[in-house]
């Protein structure tokens, strides 16, 4: 039987032009990052199952490519429940392992400390064009910062990243607390232990609009004047800092006012400081949907591209669950692979900090001549360019159209008579 070969479904081959905008993307962010006091660092793709599924991940749990125990630990003719053949699992976000790394390293970590992270996570989603099962993410996190100074500072070194490369495309950051979310459902009526309902309906917004939640919420038996305060409450708040403080002042009875004044203070001294031209908005209608998030939330929209390219928050209650002691930790993650798809629509080509250059060497080059030509490729090299011998072909202008695609417009011909340079 032949082997396959196309990549297993939900996967894909990466061809060298992605290749060199990936590159650059991660050289962009991570330049930008180090800049910031971010220390990159890494975690094993395998987790231990228990850490995976341990309900801080949401629907992510649901999607977990397991791996079965191995050795004499694997006894399929005992097990009853999956539980008892599965130990471990490919991680599906970069959170839960950094949350596990800290509290195995915190000791020897300075404090608060600056995580960047950027390496591939696996879902078992449905496969569909731009999603795939295998894909990078990018996450800065700063741990052990219970002020505001970590949303700021995660809010502009995210957006300074972006703006470094997407240049040319307009961004909104979308701001909000989880603790905003929840007073406003109470002020205007909802049940506390329906609150979780309202949300993952709210969260349907960007798809379905006012009128879909309103629908939604009615479907679902709560109070029509209670749905009506709140949708009018959601969109009758101003989006800046003004806006926020207002809000603090409707929800003093069930909301501590320096929620609203953390918030509005953020926004604030990010457009004072921050050198990147993006909108900054309090949207109170954004939710993100990962249940481990306490705080303040953000999610990035970027023209030319539907849903979010950037989402992050505060999660101060999951490092805890490591190591029973309550750790605050912010952090903000770039859609990365949804960055690279926005470039490649674009066409866009990486910029190379080095030349680029094409030596095209005749065939039948006496060996004499063809040391010296490799001698002067080296010396190239040594002094900063990429060189590319290859052997020139018979179709020279197909050659270089191929070459050209590759990042190459500089050439030098050596034939055996001698060498004719472009």
């Amino acid at each position: 039987m032949a082997l396959k070969k196309t990549p297993v479904t939900g996967m894909k081959d990466i061809l060298p032009p992605e290749m060199r905008i990936r590159e650059y993307v991660t050289g962009q962010i991570e330049e930008t990052y180090r800049r910031f006091g971010f220390s990159r660092i890494d975690t094993p793709c395998v987790e231990h199952i228990e850490n995976l599924t341990s309900k801080q991940g949401g629907d992510n749990e649901k999607l977990i490519f397991k791996i079965l125990k191995r050795g004499e630990k694997l006894r399929l003719e005992n097990a009853e429940h999956e539980d008892e053949l599965v130990d471990s699992g490919l991680r599906y976000d970069l959170t839960v392992p950094l949350a596990r790394y800290y509290a195995n390293n915190n000791a020897v970590l300075p404090a608060p400390f600056k995580s960047l992270q950027m390496g591939s996570v696996w879902r078992a989603d449905r496969p569909q064009k731009g999603r795939y099962r295998q894909f990078t993410q990018c996450d800065i996190d700063i741990l052990g910062d219970s002020t505001c100074l970590a949303e700021i500072e995660l809010i502009l070194a995210t957006t300074a990243a972006l703006g470094r490369i997407c240049p040319d495309n307009r961004f909104t950051v979308r701001i909000n607390d989880r603790n905003i979310l929840r007073g406003m459902a109470l002020h205007c009526g909802f049940s506390d232990e329906l609150l979780e309902q309202v949300f993952i309906i709210l969260d349907k917004m960007d798809k379905i609009g006012f009128e879909g939640v309103k629908r939604e919420l009615q479907d679902a038996g709560h109070p029509q004047d209670t749905i009506s305060r709140y949708l009018k409450m959601l969109s009758g708040v101003a989006d800046d800092a003004a806006g926020v403080r207002s809000l603090g002042v409707t929800l003093l009875d069930v909301l501590a006012n320096e929620v609203t004044e953390n918030l509005a203070y953020i926004m604030e001294t990010v457009a004072k400081v921050s050198e990147t031209e993006f909108k900054l908005s309090f949207d109170p209608t954004l939710v993100r949907g990962m249940s481990y998030y306490t705080g303040t939330i953000f999610e990035v929209s970027m023209e030319g591209f539907s849903g979010s390219v950037a989402g992050g928050g505060r999660y101060d209650k999951m490092i805890g669950k490591f190591t029973g002691k309550e750790t605050p930790a912010c952090g903000f993650s770039i859609g990365f692979e949804r960055i690279v798809t926005i470039l490649m629509d674009q066409s866009a080509e990486a910029a190379s900090a080095e030349p680029k250059i094409a030596y095209l060497i005749e065939k039948g080059m006496d060996d004499e001549q063809f040391c010296r030509i490799m001698k002067l490729a080296m010396e190239a090299r040594k002094n900063g360019s990429q060189v590319l011998v290859v052997r020139m072909n018979k179709n020279k202008k197909f050659q270089k159209e191929q070459l050209q695609k590759d990042g190459y417009h500089e050439y030098q011909e050596f034939y055996k008579e001698g060498l004719n340079k472009d």
